[in-house]
């Protein structure tokens, strides 16, 4: 799809992230200034494509920031109940690799506020300010946010009869490509279908990678030794998604936790990986501050408008 390749908004990098907050800031700046209600409507209207843990908390922070920041900051734009927000996912649940427990949470706090969730359909295209949904309908916006699924990188000399799903290349239970001898790939580009628990892959998160790469470690060292090989079997430590403030699910692999619990846990995960514990501090009382004044203070254009799309 062309015209959502080049007009759609990804979300995969810092820029990526920067270059999304300052086009919403800038249509709301415009949508202020605007008399025309359909052109109010365009800019305000946010469509996002993807209903897995990205198109999740990005529905979930936007509408909150619609709630509680937009009608400070804007009071010119006439205050509604619901924002202007569509979640579209093809497939018949949000949270697609997570348990029915927190799929069922995710729509119902999603919906809470105010979020327009659409399954079974896809973005077919998007053009002139117009999102086209396979199903005929319409949804004009100046904001496509693209959280889908993506392909991975094409890897010049591979035979086509080893790429998979989604260009995923696929692997043996050792992660070795099919047909070759001294070629493995792990991580997010490896497509394997040998682990009981996963017939359809595993899902492409950070656990997997880091676990592949420890037994890929091991069995390097083991066919130098000419000893048997170990097959990779994937230790499931538990999904996560944060949906709203104080919202949050959590799959254990014995347990669900949902709710202001979760949201606890989501942050305590993801404060761990932060180098030093000056930068966990600062970073923890940074996001309480946020937390508490419902005012990120994000909210600098820091780019000309004439570079916007």
């Amino acid at each position: 799809m062309e015209n959502v390749k080049k007009n759609s908004w990804p979300l995969k990098t810092i820029t990526d992230a920067t270059n999304l907050r300052n086009h919403l800031l800038l249509n709301m700046e415009k949508a202020s200034r605007s008399s025309d209600p359909e052109e109010r409507t365009r800019l305000l209207n946010i469509v996002i494509a993807g209903g897995g843990p990205t198109g999740v908390e990005v529905a979930g922070m936007l509408a909150e920031m619609a709630h509680h920041i937009a009608p400070v900051e804007y009071p010119e734009i006439p205050r509604v109940t619901n924002p202007p927000i569509y979640l579209i996912e093809a497939a018949p649940v949000l949270l697609g690799p997570m348990s029915k427990k927190s799929q069922a949470e995710a729509a119902k706090v999603l919906t809470s506020l105010g979020v327009q969730i659409k399954l079974n359909v896809a973005v077919r295209d998007y053009v002139e300010g117009k999102v086209i949904l396979a199903n005929g309908e319409i949804i004009p916006t100046n904001c496509l946010i693209w959280t889908s699924g993506v392909i991975g990188k094409s890897v010049p000399g591979l035979p086509a009869e080893v790429l998979g799903r989604g260009r995923r290349i696929m692997v043996d239970a050792f992660n070795k490509v099919k047909g070759m001898q001294d070629v493995f790939a792990i991580g997010d580009i490896a497509l394997m279908t040998e682990d009981e628990k996963f017939p359809n892959g595993h899902p492409q998160l950070a656990q997997v990678a880091i676990q592949q790469g420890k037994n890929l470690s091991e069995n390097l060292k083991r066919q130098y030794e000419a000893r048997t090989l170990k097959p990779f079997v994937y230790n499931d430590k538990g999904s996560m998604a944060i949906i709203s403030k104080y919202k949050a699910v959590v799959d254990l692999p014995n347990a669900f936790v949902k709710g202001f619990i979760a949201w606890l846990i989501w942050l305590f995960i993801h404060l761990i990986p932060i180098t030093s514990f000056r930068n966990k501090m600062k970073l923890a009382f940074s996001w309480l501050w946020s937390f508490m004044t419902n005012d990120p203070t994000l909210r600098l254009i820091i780019r000309p408008s004439s570079l916007n799309r």
